[in-house]
């Protein structure tokens, strides 16, 4: 069995919602136009004609709730989307045994309001956040009391997204980023932004039992470990003020530590160097078997089955490949 932790639905409905509000024509056409994303008996059919050893947990694909709508808007965009995800799962069980709430987080009172009901009434196994709050960071104080409900409340893990939009432009002075720079370059060093300003914000100092998946194996950090270590360990000395260094004053260990808490998917693409980095930066206990389905060149099957083939690749022991496959994820999600 594997447990197919970081891949993405969107739900008729807010499918609808997407089409009607977002400000991505780009955004909107690749939804609309990916089958397996929203038309769940075609990805259904999918699983159980070539791959019947998966099940996968639901995510809701980008956009989230706070890229659709203002605060006032994006918690019914959020239970719309959790609602839709809640019935995937009751329908097909054995597909899809849990999904993961997606959050207003523009509206963090709400966002704390949807996680208690998408738990308590609808089964959710975690919350999924993205990046960034429509550009603000989360280490911003009005955004902590989600990742304290989700943590000390619940005991529920976090998944992160990344995101950043087309218009955010690669150099100064140009409208918006081209070739796609903002996707295939820029998610990973958003997700790489995110887990630092976690880190040097004390978020594990503060939450000792947070738990955050990132998805595409924690973007640059596992293969700029050397660099992140040694230059880390001098923060503040480039820093005019240097109230910078006082930070590492206040953390109970390493910042490249507190990186290593993290978990890491096996999203890559495929690739097999890569996922070796990655478990050898997150340990394998913290490392988790993803596909980031639909989004391949096939619609679907593709990175389902190229990332089976790349933990394959890696020669490890039945015991690692279980843990990966299975076992980490049994025990983030409390399915033993």
């Amino acid at each position: 069995m594997k447990i197919d932790i970081f891949n993405h639905v969107m739900p008729q409905a807010y499918l609808e919602l997407v089409k009607q509000n977002s400000k991505e024509p780009g955004m909107v056409k690749r939804m609309s136009s990916l089958r397996m994303l929203w038309d769940i008996e075609h990805r259904v059919a999918m699983l159980r004609e070539k791959f019947r050893d998966v099940q996968q947990v639901l995510t809701l694909g980008l956009p989230s709730p706070e890229l659709l709508g203002d605060a006032a808007h994006s918690p019914e965009y959020a239970r719309v989307a959790n609602d839709g995800m809640a019935e995937m799962c009751r329908k097909w069980p054995q597909e899809f045994p849990a999904f993961v709430a997606s959050l207003p987080m523009n509206n963090p009172r709400a966002a704390v309001d949807e996680t208690d009901r998408a738990i308590n009434q609808l089964g959710a196994k975690g919350v999924q956040i993205i990046t960034s709050v429509a550009g603000r960071p989360l280490d911003e104080p009005e955004y902590f009391p989600v990742f304290e409900r989700a943590t000390n409340h619940h005991d529920v893990p976090i998944w992160m997204h990344p995101a950043r939009p087309a218009s955010r432009a690669d150099y100064a002075g140009e409208p918006k980023s081209k070739y796609e720079i903002w996707q295939v370059l820029g998610w990973p060093f958003e997700t790489s932004v995110a887990m630092a300003r976690m880190v040097f914000s004390g978020f594990f100092d503060r939450l000792p039992k947070l738990r955050i998946i990132t998805h595409h194996c924690g973007g640059m950090i596992p293969y700029f470990a050397g660099r992140a270590e040694t230059l880390w360990a001098q923060l503040g000395s480039r820093s005019a003020e240097g109230d910078e260094a006082q930070v590492l004053q206040r953390l109970k260990r390493a910042p490249i530590e507190h990186f290593k808490m993290f978990y890491g998917d096996t999203v890559l693409g495929g690739a097999a160097a890569p996922l070796a980095c990655g478990i050898a930066f997150f340990g394998v206990d913290h490392v988790v078997f993803a596909s980031d389905c639909p989004f391949d060149p096939e619609g679907g099957p593709m990175f389902i089955r190229e990332g089976i083939r790349s933990i394959e690749e890696l020669g490890l022991s039945d015991g690692d490949k279980r843990k990966i496959y299975y076992g980490n994820a049994s025990t983030l999600l409390k399915l033993q």
